[in-house]
């Protein structure tokens, strides 16, 4: 996930979102008044600007939001010192397969576990990743340097690799990210990575990436073919509707889910704050003058007629075999990195998952999105969810 990095913003929020239902916007911009049915806590919406690493800033919310369910604590993690990390384990494994592994700045949402049990995780107050003279994270510049880096080592005629190519490519980050502490004080105490993890009060074992495909069968792990899983991380396979109870059951629960999504579809609005997935007009479904209109049309002003809605309209029926066939042909791909904080409803009483990005504030619902059940049907990829929260027959089919 990396897509869509480059909006920037104004202000961060400022307060953890309630579970009361609430009326959220006017309708008069869009269409749409949507009112909040239940919202899990979660903290402020944040800014990955310039970085293609949705991935991390969401895993992170996800946990974060995992903590105060658990602790009732609000803590703020550091995205880059994951970041650092992953891109240290990533050369590595780079370099072992020859070039066969993805080395980008995407990721996954797997990432954060992997990182977290392998060397722990700190405070933003203690690690921003902030070095380059920058107010906000633009990778573009240290993406480029290391690219070339690890490709000059890779494509080097000598068989034998130094001692130093890996604290040479440390040096890059810390550049621009700065060097890790070995330690750090929070509230007066002094910690570790390993150990301020450990203080945190949740336990990575608990959660685990759930997907829907039938190129596996059912009830079965398998890493998931996408190029930011480059750790290979394995994901547990459902029906469709199965995945979308375990979100409804997450939201039930009180729980936020780590979604992972194409968002590169004509009915992803952003701008408008909500994602839809309009179905195509057909002679079928309409009639008169409205059939002679549509007909006269040029395809492409079907298609920008069938995209310029001003409030809800009929929607796709999704199946598993749409999902699958979009996923075969690239129409639904690896794109973004969000979390569903809870669920909502549009005044005609339409189901709608209220979605946290990390794009910061200067957008109509402050950072937020409203994704329908159809969209959220078709372009997810996966989630990831603390596993107490799958429905009992869901688990006892998976064996978790």
């Amino acid at each position: 996930m990396k897509k869509y990095a480059l909006i920037s913003a104004v202000a961060l929020a400022s307060t953890v979102f309630s579970t009361n239902a609430q009326e959220v916007v006017n309708s008069d911009s869009t269409g749409f008044k949507f009112t909040d049915v239940k919202v899990a806590k979660s903290t402020p919406v944040t800014n990955q600007n310039k970085s293609g690493t949705c991935w991390c800033f969401s895993a992170n919310t996800f946990l974060e939001n995992e903590i105060i369910k658990a602790t009732g604590k609000e803590v703020n993690l550091s995205e880059m010192f994951v970041v650092y990390k992953c891109y240290h384990d990533k050369a590595v494994r780079y370099i072992r397969t020859n070039g066969q592994i993805h080395f980008e700045q995407g990721g996954s949402h797997l990432d954060v576990p992997y990182i977290w049990e392998r060397y722990g995780m700190m405070p933003e107050e203690a690690y921003k990743g902030l070095e380059y003279g920058e107010a906000k994270h633009d990778h573009y510049e240290m993406t480029d340097g290391l690219k070339a880096y690890i490709d000059a080592l890779k494509n080097r005629k000598k068989a034998k690799y130094s001692t130093a190519w890996l604290k040479g490519l440390d040096g890059i980050l810390d550049a621009y990210l700065g060097e890790i502490p070995a330690t750090f004080t929070v509230d007066g105490k002094e910690y570790t990575s390993k150990s301020y993890a450990e203080s945190l009060g949740i336990d990575m074992n608990d959660y685990v990436a759930i997907t829907s495909f039938t190129h596996h069968p059912f009830y079965t792990t398998f890493a998931l073919e996408v190029a930011d899983n480059w750790i290979w991380g394995q994901y547990h396979n459902v029906k469709m509707e199965e995945m979308k109870a375990i979100v409804d059951n997450a939201i039930k629960k009180g729980h936020t889910v780590a979604w992972a999504a194409d968002v590169s579809e004509k009915g992803w609005q952003w701008k408008n704050g909500v994602a839809l997935m309009p179905a195509e007009k057909t002679a079928d479904t309409l009639e008169g003058t409205e059939l002679a209109r549509w007909t006269a049309l040029s395809d492409k002003d079907r298609e920008k007629e069938r995209y310029n809605f001003h409030g809800y309209v009929p929607e796709i029926k999704v199946t598993q075999e749409m999902r699958q066939e979009w996923f075969d042909n690239y129409q639904t791909t690896d794109d973004h990195g969000m979390v569903i904080v809870g669920s909502a409803v549009d005044q005609d009483g339409n189901r709608y998952y209220k979605v946290q990005n990390s794009w910061d504030t200067n957008q109509i619902y402050k950072g937020f999105i409203y994704v329908s059940e159809a969209y959220f049907l078709a372009k997810t990829l996966n989630i990831t969810v603390n596993k107490n929260v799958i429905p009992e027959k869901i688990r006892k089919n998976l064996a978790l």
